[in-house]
């Protein structure tokens, strides 16, 4: 059966009148992740935690247990047959992820423990060599820590100065404020492509030409657009992009760096050891060519090999078909949670991904998970990694429910009647 739809669809009643795109098979897609069918508490498990962690395909699994069963070996060094195969698939997972967000060529993908290493890998490998006293990063208040600490060690130790891009009222960036803070004395503009406590989409090309006429260096953090919508760096226009494969339904402890090669090939090591050299002696080290000179030591094979397949798996649904229908979720998902009178929406940007933060009148966020836990329902309470965004609304956390393509307006309606319960339950 085809996962994708494609029978006329009826007319939208979206603004414009404009039709959505491909349909996808939402049942036949359910069930190629194993873990939607399991029970939480006696209840079918509604899983909506996809911001923190998306859940894992039977491809992805299955490529997985296929190189720990049949291809185990260490990559790129060996002669035998294990080794070389498990280098072709290595490789091969580098190349699709070029493919995905059209790079200009494998060796510009930097394999990673994740967004938050290829952050820290720009902020110590370019920035600190870099920066003086007197220079500043631009950063957004809505940023995930992941894209705060970095610059923040790295002003304590450049004496450099960190900007903060504010936000309004509905989460999104004051591009006028985010102009104003732009200078000479910018040297780099990091921000996310999409805010995983709000869902709010930048426009990251706008803003990427404005940093780039300021002189600055480009810096996205994609973990949460990955997911959800096509990438391509080059038309985005960013020096170095970063995301995360458990996000994207791969493995976790893998992601990537990409970055524009004149920079990589400036950049020194960000770690020494194995696999990243040419030629060592006591004397010196000759450091080996892109993408090696970046990735030390034995990386995570299996957790590579993995997020190929789940690039082949997306490539295959295709993101026309998951951002109509996650659309679709979003506008369902804000419709049944608002006609509850108890339920406040942060964050309502106009350009939105599949993101619902809401603060429940009377009730503390993490009261009201521990209610929709008992009832099945997965969702992340807290500050979600973005206190400042916290802060900005005026809450302590917030519940987030955090939409993926294998969500259904069923499970939204069961998460609304178990906002329902939570009233009841505390009274309010």
């Amino acid at each position: 059966m085809a996962l994708v739809d494609r029978t006329p669809p009826r007319p939208s009643s979206r603004r414009g009148g404009a039709a959505p795109g491909p349909r996808l098979d939402v049942e036949r897609i359910r069930r190629d992740f194993p873990i939607l069918a399991t029970q939480v508490r006696g209840k079918p498990l509604v899983y909506l935690d996809n911001a923190a962690t998306a859940q894992k395909p039977r491809a992805v699994i299955d490529a997985i247990s296929a190189y720990y069963e049949s291809d185990n070996a260490n990559i790129h060094r060996g002669v035998h047959a294990l080794s070389i195969r498990a280098t072709e698939a290595y490789e091969a997972a580098r190349r699709r992820i070029q493919a995905l967000i059209n790079a200009e060529a494998p060796e510009q993908v930097i394999f990673v423990r994740g967004a938050t290493e290829g952050v820290n890998l720009v902020a110590q490998s370019y920035g600190r060599p870099r920066l003086r006293p007197g220079d500043e990063i631009l950063i957004t208040e809505m940023e995930h820590h992941s894209n705060i600490v970095p610059w923040q060690l790295l002003c304590e130790q450049t004496g450099a100065g960190l900007r903060v891009a504010p936000i309004n009222d509905r989460g999104e960036l004051r591009l006028d404020e985010f102009e104003r803070l732009l200078s000479e004395r910018t040297k780099i503009a990091a921000f996310a492509h999409v805010s995983n406590a709000l869902g709010t989409v930048n426009p990251v090309r706008e803003l990427a030409g404005l940093a780039h006429r300021a002189g600055a260096v480009v810096l996205v953090d994609g973990a949460q657009a990955t997911p959800h919508q096509a990438v391509d760096v080059r038309q985005l226009g960013c020096d170095f992009y970063v995301f995360s494969g458990h996000k994207m339904f791969g493995p976790t402890g893998v992601g990537v760096l990409y970055g524009r090669r004149e920079l990589l090939e400036a950049l020194p090591p960000y770690q020494g050891g194995g696999e990243m050299i040419l030629s060592v002696t006591f004397e010196k080290t000759v450091y080996a060519a892109l993408p090696a000179r970046l990735e030390a030591g034995t990386p995570h094979i299996a957790g590579g090999i993995g997020l190929g397949a789940a690039v082949a798996y997306l490539s295959q649904i295709g993101y026309d078909a998951i951002a109509a229908h996650e659309a679709a979720l979003l506008e369902h998902g804000t419709r049944v949670l608002g006609e509850i009178p108890q339920v406040r929406l942060i964050g309502t940007a106009a350009h939105k991904a599949s993101v619902l933060s809401f603060v429940i009148d009377g009730v503390h966020a993490h009261d009201a998970g521990t209610v929709l836990d008992q009832l099945g329902i997965a969702i992340r309470t807290g500050h979600h990694c973005a206190q400042p965004v916290m802060q900005h609304f005026g809450v302590p956390a917030t519940c987030r429910a955090s939409l993926a393509f294998y969500n259904t307006t069923e499970e939204l309606d069961v998460l609304a009647a178990g906002v329902r319960k939570v009233c009841e339950v505390f009274g309010v």
